[in-house]
C-alpha cells in the first residue's frame, strides 16, 4: 500500500524537529529566511463612502482578535436595491429586502505576514487505488461514492499549460506537467519521491506540500492581461519615496503597565518633551502606542531608565490633580532594514519585509494620531466635516483612511474619506431619552433597563454637579432599583444610606429623576453608583454597536459621494495633511507625492447573455453593465402547477391581493416560466403571531388537494414593518416543511408595478429551478478553462455577528455550480461555528461511527457528489472564489480550507484530485478609482463612475503576485468600488485575460436582477446564503441581548443537510456550537436563498 503522505500540519512539526536535532543532514538549497513576525491585525473603520452598485453592505465586525466597526459599508453585495423590492429583495434597482440584508462589517486589512512560495498543495494525499485516507491514523477502502464512468463519460485530466514556476521542458506533451526530480522554485526544490511512494499517473503531479507556512509562496503574476480597450484612470494612491535612513526599533516598557493606547502614548508624550534635545540626542521617535519605538538612526543608549510624571486627567481641571508615576525602560531591539523592502518592490524578493512596512505607517500615523481621533486604520474630527445627527444620541464624524502598501509603482500611500458614528457628548438623561424615544420620567420596563444598558456600556461620562471638577468614569452597567430606592454602606458598621440623601447631604444636590437607576461605574466588586442626571457623555467616543436601519440610512445620505467630489476631497485631505511638512515625516526622510497615480486599465467588452428562443429577442448584449427582459423569455423556464399565498399584512385586502396574485402569475407565464394561473387553495389571511400555525394548515391543505404532492411555491404579503416574522417564515418554510417562499411587502403589492413584477419572476425562476440567462459563450463552450472539462465553481463565505454580540456562533455559507457548460445554478449549504471563526470548519469532516466506522462529509463533499449527480459527470477542474478573508489571514484559510478540498475529494474516489484554483474576492478594501477626465462619457456611465468591465492590474497592484481590481458593475449612486481579487493557488495555470475574462461574464449572471453586479456571484450567493441562515438559529436571549449557545441534538451536524462529524464547534466559554436545523432536500437543490 502506497505511504500517505504527510498533512502540513505533520511535515511543520518533522520540520522544527529537524532543524532542532544535530547532525540532521544539509537541505539543499538556503532555506528562505523566516517570515517576519505577523503584524497584528488592524480594525477598518466603520464605514466607507457612497454607495455603489445601489447595493448597501453593513458588514460587521471584524474576525477575532479584533472586532469590527459599526455602521454600513458601501458596495458591497449585501442589501440588494433593485427595481425590485419585497422582503426577498427584488433584484434591479429599487432598495430590495431581506434576503440580502446587511451583513455585520469585517474588520481591516493587517499587514500581512510571512509569505508563501507557489508549489505543492497543502494537504496533498497520494493513495494507491482502493485506499483512502480520512483522518490522520485512520486508513479503509476508499468509498466509490462516484460510480464508475461508462466509456462515453471519461474525462481525462484537463491538459494545461506549463507553470511559469517549473523550468522549461518540464512539461510532457499532452500531459500534466510533472516537474523534474529537483527543480528549483524560489528557494524551494521539489524532491524525489520517497522510497515506496506512489504518485498516480491519472492524478495531476504537483509539487509535496511545503513544510511549513513560511514555505508557501502565493501564485506569481503570469502576465499583464492585454484583453480590451485600453485607458487611463486615477486611483487615490500617493506614490512615497522609500526613505533612505537608518531605521532603529526599541522595546518600550512601561510600568504600572496600562491597557489604555491613550495613556501610553501621554506617558511617551511627556518623556519626549523633556528629554528629545537630551537624552534622546534629538532624535523625534514614532511610537505605536504599546511597546514599540522607532528612530532614524540609534539613540545614544543601548537601554536606559526614565521616570514620568503625568498628571491625571480624570482628576478634573480644578484644584490638585493627581499625579501618577511611571516608570518606562526603552531597550534597543533590532534595526529595520529598508534594503529588503527596496528589493521586494523591485520583485527581487518574495517576503514583504513587514517591519520595515509597519514602520514607515507608524511613523505617518503619529502626526495624525496627535491630532484627531485614531479608529483603527482611520481617523476622525468634527474638524473634518460637518456632524450629522443620526438619531437616537449618535452622531456621524467625518474622516479618513490611511495605509502604507507596496505596490508595483513602489510604496504608495492609500488615502479615502470615511464616516462612521459617534456618541453626541449630551447628557445622559438626555441621550436615554433619545434613545427610547419617550418620557424618561415613567417608569422603565425591563426591555428598557436591557436597551439603556447596552448602549451605555463601555461609554465614558463625566460628573457635572461639582463646579469645575470634571473627573470622568467608565459605565461598567446599571442598576436595577430606581435611584431613590438605591442604598449603600457608609461606614464600617453597615450603616446605610440611600443614593438621594448622600447627594443631598454631601453634594447639597436634589436628585431630580429619583425613578431612574443608577449608573454603575468603576470596578464591579466594589460599584459606585452615579445618578444619570448628573453625567455628561464624554465627547469623541466612536459608537461600535450595530447601527439600527434609521441610523445607517441617516449615515448613508452623510456619506454618499459622487466621483468628483470624492477625489477633490482625497486631495483636498493630502493637501490639509501637508506630508512635506510633517516633522514625523521630515524626521525619517519619508516625502508623499500629491497627486493622484495615473493608472493603465482596461475596459472589458461584456458578454453576450442567451435568452430563450421563443421571445423576439433571443440573445442581447448588455449596455453599460445593464439590459432588460423586455421582448425576451427565460432561457429556462421553472414549472410551478401547485401555489398558493398567504398575506399577513392588514393593509392589503382580500381583493387587491387576489390582483397582485394573478399580475404576478401572468407576469411569470409572459418571461417564459410554465406557471398555473389559479393558486390550488384561494389566499389564506392570517395575523404575524400566528406564521407557524398558518403555514403548516396551508402546507396541510395543499397536500390534501394534491393528493399527497408537494407546495411548490408559497407566495407571502408581508407588513412593511414585520419584525421576527421574515426570518421565521423562511425558517419554517426551508428548514421543517421544504418550500420556496417569495416575500413581497405591502408598499410593493399596492403599487403592483410592470417592473417589480419582472423582477420578483426572476427570483421565482431560479427559486423552483430554472434559469434566466445564459453566457452564449459558456453554451458554445469557448469559456477558457471552464468549457473544455466539466468545471464546477464555489463560491464561499462567512459572516459574523454583529458588534455587541459576544457569543453569537458565525455562519459560514458554500455555494458551488450544479450544471456544466452553463455554469449558472448554485445550490448552497450553510452551517454554525464557533463565534468570530474565519476559516469554514465544516468543509471537510470526518469520524468514526460506532456502527459503520470511518465516516466522511462535509459541504464541499456534498456539492461534488451533488454535481454529478446533477449533470452525470464528476468535476476536473475546481474553481474557489472566497470572500471576506482579510490579507492578514490568507496563508491560513488557503491552508486550512485547500486541504479540506483535497480531502473530500480523496474521500470520494482513489487518486481523484482535480486542480484547483483558488481565488479571494475582497470588498473591503480602499481604493478607488476615478476617470482620468470627469467629463469623458466614453470612461464614466451617467453616474459618473468608471464604466462596468474597467479592470487595472498593474502599478497598484501587488509587486509580483496575482492579483487585479475589477470594476465589474455600473454606479448607481456614490462612487463605485472595484473588487480586488487575489489569486492564492493556481493549479490550472489561469493567464490574466483568462482569469479576468471569466470572472467579469460571470458578474453578468446575477440572477436577481438585470444588471452586471460588484463582485463574481458565486461569492454574492454564498453572502446571501450565510445571512439567511442566521435567521434559522433560536436564539435564547440573555440579559446582553446577545444569543447563547447550546448543545445541540445528538448526531446532529452544523452544515444544514450535510453529514459530518458528531463533535460541535466549541464556542468561547466553553458551550458548543448549536447546529443549524438542516435544510429540506428540494431546498438544497434551488438557489433558495434568492
Amino acid at each position: 500500500m502506497p505511504r500517505r503522505r504527510k498533512t502540513p500540519k505533520e511535515l511543520e512539526e518533522a520540520a522544527q524537529a529537524a532543524s532542532s536535532s544535530q547532525g540532521a543532514a544539509p537541505a539543499p538549497v538556503a532555506a528562505p529566511p523566516p517570515a517576519p513576525p505577523q503584524a497584528a491585525p488592524v480594525r477598518q473603520e466603520a464605514v466607507q463612502q457612497g454607495r455603489d452598485e445601489g447595493v448597501v453592505q453593513g458588514r460587521g465586525p471584524a474576525p477575532a482578535p479584533q472586532s469590527g466597526p459599526a455602521g454600513p459599508q458601501s458596495g458591497g453585495p449585501g442589501r440588494g436595491r433593485g427595481r425590485g423590492g419585497g422582503r426577498d429583495g427584488g433584484g434591479g434597482r429599487g432598495r430590495g429586502g431581506r434576503d440580502g440584508g446587511l451583513e455585520p462589517i469585517r474588520g481591516g486589512e493587517p499587514l500581512r505576514g510571512g509569505q508563501h512560495p507557489r508549489g505543492g498543495f497543502p494537504g496533498q494525499y497520494s493513495r494507491g487505488p482502493g485506499t483512502h485516507s480520512g483522518q490522520q491514523g485512520i486508513s479503509v477502502p476508499a468509498p466509490q461514492l462516484f460510480p464508475p464512468l461508462g466509456p462515453s463519460e471519461q474525462y481525462a485530466q484537463p491538459v494545461r499549460a506549463p507553470s511559469p514556476h517549473l523550468a522549461p521542458g518540464a512539461q510532457t506533451a499532452g500531459a500534466v506537467p510533472a516537474p523534474p526530480l529537483e527543480t528549483k522554485i524560489g528557494e524551494l526544490s521539489l524532491q524525489e519521491a520517497a522510497p515506496g511512494e506512489v504518485v498516480a499517473p491519472s492524478s495531476p503531479v504537483r509539487q509535496p506540500p511545503p513544510a511549513s507556512s513560511k514555505a508557501l509562496r502565493f501564485p506569481l503574476r503570469p502576465n499583464k492581461g492585454q484583453l480590451g480597450i485600453r485607458i487611463v484612470v486615477k486611483a487615490n494612491h500617493f506614490f512615497a519615496e522609500l526613505p533612505n535612513k537608518d531605521l532603529h526599533q526599541y522595546d518600550v516598557a512601561i510600568t504600572p503597565e496600562v491597557t489604555s493606547r491613550g495613556v501610553n502614548r501621554a506617558v511617551m508624550e511627556q518623556l519626549v518633551r523633556l528629554y528629545k534635545d537630551t537624552l534622546l540626542g534629538r532624535r523625534l521617535p514614532a511610537y505605536d502606542g504599546r511597546k514599540s519605538l522607532y528612530t532614524a538612526g540609534p539613540l545614544p543608549f543601548q537601554s536606559r531608565e526614565f521616570q514620568i510624571n503625568l498628571l491625571d486627567e480624570e482628576d478634573g481641571t480644578a484644584g490638585q490633580r493627581r499625579e501618577r508615576s511611571f516608570k518606562v525602560v526603552i531597550k534597543f531591539a533590532a534595526r529595520a532594514d529598508l534594503h529588503h523592502l527596496g528589493e521586494f518592490l523591485q520583485g527581487r524578493q518574495a517576503d514583504a519585509p513587514q517591519e520595515a512596512l509597519q514602520v514607515l505607517d507608524i511613523v505617518l500615523r503619529e502626526l495624525p494620531t496627535h491630532r484627531y481621533c485614531p479608529v483603527g486604520r482611520s481617523f476622525y474630527s468634527p474638524d473634518l466635516g460637518h456632524r450629522q445627527p443620526l438619531g437616537d444620541g449618535l452622531e456621524s464624524w467625518r474622516g479618513f483612511y490611511q495605509s502604507i502598501r507596496p505596490t508595483q509603482m513602489g510604496l504608495s500611500l492609500n488615502i479615502d474619506m470615511s464616516s462612521t458614528a459617534f456618541i453626541e457628548p449630551l447628557p445622559v438623561t438626555e441621550f436615554v431619552a433619545q434613545l427610547l424615544n419617550k418620557n424618561i420620567n415613567q417608569p422603565l420596563s425591563d426591555a428598557d433597563r436591557i436597551k439603556i444598558k447596552k448602549a451605555l456600556r463601555g461609554v465614558k461620562v463625566e460628573v457635572t454637579h461639582r463646579g469645575t471638577m470634571r473627573r470622568k468614569y467608565r459605565i461598567s452597567g446599571l442598576t436595577s432599583q430606581p435611584t431613590n430606592e438605591l442604598s449603600f454602606p457608609v461606614d464600617e458598621r453597615g450603616t446605610l444610606k440611600t443614593v438621594t440623601e448622600y447627594f443631598r447631604e454631601t453634594y447639597q444636590y436634589t436628585i431630580r429623576n429619583p425613578t431612574l437607576p443608577c449608573l454603575q461605574v468603576g470596578n464591579r466588586d466594589r460599584p459606585n453608583y452615579l445618578p444619570m442626571e448628573v453625567c455628561k457623555i464624554v465627547e469623541g467616543q466612536r459608537y461600535s454597536k450595530r447601527l439600527n436601519e434609521r441610523q445607517i440610512t441617516a449615515l448613508l445620505r452623510v456619506t454618499c459621494q459622487k466621483p468628483r467630489e470624492r477625489e477633490n476631497d482625497i486631495l483636498q485631505t493630502v493637501y490639509h495633511n501637508a506630508y512635506a511638512r510633517d516633522p514625523y515625516a521630515q524626521e525619517f526622510g519619508i516625502k508623499i507625492s500629491n497627486k493622484l497615480a495615473q493608472v493603465e486599465a482596461r475596459i472589458l467588452p461584456a458578454p453576450r447573455l442567451k435568452y430563450h428562443e421563443s421571445g423576439r429577442e433571443k440573445d442581447c448584449l448588455p449596455q453599460v453593465g445593464q439590459w432588460n427582459m423586455m421582448n425576451k423569455k427565460m432561457v429556462n423556464g421553472g414549472i410551478v402547477h401547485y401555489w398558493t399565498c398567504i398575506n399577513f399584512s392588514r393593509q392589503v385586502n382580500e381583493p387587491t391581493a387576489r390582483q397582485f396574485c394573478n399580475d404576478l402569475a401572468s407576469m411569470c407565464s409572459t418571461s417564459g416560466m410554465t406557471f398555473a394561473p389559479d393558486m390550488i387553495i384561494p389566499i389564506a389571511m392570517a395575523r404575524p403571531d400566528q406564521v407557524d400555525r398558518t403555514l403548516k394548515q396551508v402546507f396541510r391543505e395543499v397536500q390534501t388537494r394534491t393528493k399527497g404532492k408537494d407546495l411548490e411555491l408559497l407566495v407571502v404579503i408581508l407588513p412593511d414593518n414585520n419584525g421576527a416574522l421574515y426570518g421565521d417564515l423562511k425558517r419554517i418554510c426551508e428548514t421543517e416543511l421544504g418550500v420556496v417562499s417569495q416575500c413581497c411587502l405591502t408598499k410593493h403589492v399596492w403599487k403592483g408595478s410592470k417592473q417589480y413584477l419582472a423582477n420578483v419572476a426572476l427570483k421565482i425562476n431560479v427559486k423552483v429551478g430554472g434559469r434566466n440567462t445564459v453566457l452564449v459563450d459558456a453554451l458554445a463552450r469557448r469559456i477558457p478553462l471552464v468549457s473544455d472539462v466539466p468545471t464546477i465553481i464555489f463560491g464561499a463565505d462567512v459572516t459574523h455577528p454583529h458588534p455587541g454580540e459576544d457569543t453569537s456562533p458565525s455562519i459560514a455559507a458554500v455555494v458551488a455550480s450544479q450544471d456544466w457548460p452553463e455554469v449558472t445554478k448554485y445550490a448552497g449549504l450553510v452551517c454554525a461555528q464557533a463565534h468570530r471563526q474565519e476559516l469554514i470548519q465544516d468543509l471537510y469532516k470526518s469520524w468514526v461511527d460506532p456502527q459503520r466506522g470511518p465516516m466522511s462529509g462535509g459541504m464541499i463533499k456534498e456539492h461534488l457528489m451533488s454535481f454529478r449527480r446533477a449533470t452525470g459527470q464528476k468535476p476536473q477542474r475546481i474553481i474557489f472564489y472566497r470572500d471576506g478573508v482579510s490579507e492578514g489571514q490568507f496563508y491560513q484559510v488557503l491552508l486550512h480550507e485547500l486541504d479540506a478540498i483535497r480531502k473530500a475529494c480523496a474521500s470520494l474516489e482513489a487518486n481523484y484530485q482535480p486542480p484547483v484554483t483558488f481565488v479571494v474576492v475582497q470588498k473591503r478594501h480602499h481604493t478607488r478609482l476615478f476617470a482620468n477626465n470627469h467629463g469623458d462619457r466614453n470612461t464614466t456611465d451617467k453616474s459618473g463612475n468608471i464604466l462596468p468591465g474597467t479592470v487595472v492590474d498593474s502599478k497598484i497592484c501587488h509587486p509580483t503576485e496575482f492579483d487585479f481590481y475589477l470594476c465589474s458593475h455600473a454606479g448607481i449612486q456614490g462612487t463605485s468600488r472595484p473588487a480586488h481579487y487575489h489569486v492564492l493557488w493556481d493549479e490550472n495555470n489561469f493567464k490574466a485575460d483568462e482569469l479576468q475574462s471569466l470572472t467579469n461574464n460571470l458578474c453578468y449572471t446575477y440572477a436577481r436582477c438585470t444588471r452586471s453586479v460588484s463582485i463574481v456571484p458565486p461569492a454574492y450567493y454564498a453572502h446571501l446564503a450565510a445571512f439567511r441562515a442566521r435567521f434559522y438559529m433560536e436564539p435564547e436571549t440573555s440579559d446582553s441581548g446577545s444569543m447563547t449557545s447550546g448543545i445541540g441534538q445528538p448526531g446532529r451536524t452544523m452544515a444544514t443537510g450535510s453529514t459530518g462529524a458528531r463533535s460541535a464547534t466549541r464556542a468561547p466559554g466553553g458551550g458548543a456550537v448549536r447546529p443549524l436545523p438542516p435544510l429540506k432536500e428540494n431546498v438544497k437543490k434551488v438557489m433558495f436563498y434568492c
